[in-house]
């Protein structure tokens, strides 16, 4: 067992450590304030290699490992949810559907542009009333003349209504068997007639991520669009979720480990009965907890990640890391926020932007009840 990360590894999170620090955090309150999904920023991740950085070479990604991508989530997270949104959503929903299940004439199609930061891809699963439940879609396609007419809506989709969304992955009915609906997975590229898209404003969290409502009004696409087999849309929704579950599960540990930074921070700087707090015996032990979390959760993540790229069954462990990293990126969050204190309510400090941030990592991508169902299921319960 060797707990060492790789030298590529430890250069993938300088690297976007420097480039979180250098150019989102000067911008990320103003962008969170005006609730403003930045194009300049998303077209900089690209250029630095954050679009398709775990997608094989051959379609225009980066070839790496999926541990230097979550490291890479992990990085950008620790600064800014949103922009780790945009970069999570749009390579394990996005991306990852068509690159292990599309046909080889749909890789070579769609992949390559969107392994450039230029274009985005959305993720077209949950419905206003499918959230965990995912069977409860009502969108509907049905296979006429070669194409397919869909008609429905999603909701709480990342990355769908932006300047440069390319296009979705949609889940529909395709059908009945004995009594039960069918449901594939179709590939939709935006400005087809009858398919819009519109963002979704006042969010307390990743106010600087793009997040759509979906509307198909006799949408058609050639039946070529059909993503895998007919039938399999749940199989492909419910396993990009696995791998999808690592990046929120980063997105945790990178939220956790800014907002115990900054509560350090402030613990050392701030005074108060004569001495700076973080001698104080009970702010001391907050973040000595904060500090065994945050490498319990770290430790776990990436073994789940290793797991991954062994070819190993991870749906278990991706689970619970998803789990663990949301629930610990909740405690240590509101325990950065009590350590600062009334400063800690105030925008002027970073530490109340993590605090809403936290809240959709215990919903987003299955909720923790979910993952405690999925757990359930894997232990043979």
């Amino acid at each position: 067992m060797d707990y060492n990360l790789s030298e590529e590894h430890n250069l993938i999170r300088q690297t976007v450590r420097d480039f979180a620090e250098r150019e989102i955090r000067p911008i990320a309150r103003e962008l969170d304030e005006k609730a403003e999904f930045s194009l300049d920023l998303t077209r900089k991740m690209g250029e630095i290699g954050l679009f398709g950085i775990n997608t094989p070479v051959e379609y225009g990604g980066q070839g790496m490992d999926t541990l230097s991508y979550i490291i890479a989530v992990e990085e950008l997270a620790r600064i800014d949810g949103s922009q780790a949104a945009t970069i999570a959503a749009h390579n394990s929903l996005g991306i990852s559907p068509l690159l292990y299940y599309g046909n080889e004439e749909q890789k070579k199609r769609f992949i390559p542009q969107l392994c450039t930061g230029e274009t985005l891809w959305a993720f077209g699963l949950t419905e206003p009333d499918a959230g965990s439940d995912s069977r409860a879609s009502k969108t509907t396609a049905q296979l006429k003349n070669g194409e397919w007419i869909i008609n429905g809506s999603k909701i709480f989709i990342t990355n769908g209504s932006t300047e440069i969304t390319a296009g979705v992955t949609v889940q529909a009915i395709t059908g009945t068997t004995n009594g039960k609906k069918e449901f594939s997975c179709i590939i939709m590229e935006k400005g087809t007639p009858g398919f819009s898209a519109n963002s979704l404003h006042n969010k307390m969290m990743w106010r600087a991520s793009d997040t759509a409502e979906m509307f198909f009004d006799e949408c058609r696409v050639p039946e070529k669009n059909l993503l895998g087999r007919r039938g399999e849309g749940s199989k492909i929704m419910l396993s990009t979720l696995d791998g999808g579950r690592l990046s929120i599960a980063a997105m945790g540990l990178g939220l956790a480990q800014g907002a115990y930074e900054l509560a350090l921070q402030y613990a050392k700087e701030r005074k108060q009965f004569g001495q700076p707090i973080a001698k104080f015996q009970v702010i001391a032990f907050k973040l000595a907890d904060m500090a065994m979390k945050i490498e319990l959760a770290r430790t776990f993540l990436y073994k789940a990640c290793w797991m991954k790229d062994q070819g190993m069954p991870f749906g278990k462990e991706s689970a619970m890391a998803k789990l663990y990293c949301s629930e610990i990126a909740k405690e240590i969050a509101d325990e950065a926020v009590q350590i600062h204190g009334g400063y800690g309510l105030l925008k002027d400090y970073e530490i109340e932007r993590h605090f809403r941030d936290q809240r959709l990592l215990q919903i987003g991508e299955g909720t923790s009840e979910i993952q405690r169902l999925v757990i359930s299921r894997h232990i043979g319960i």
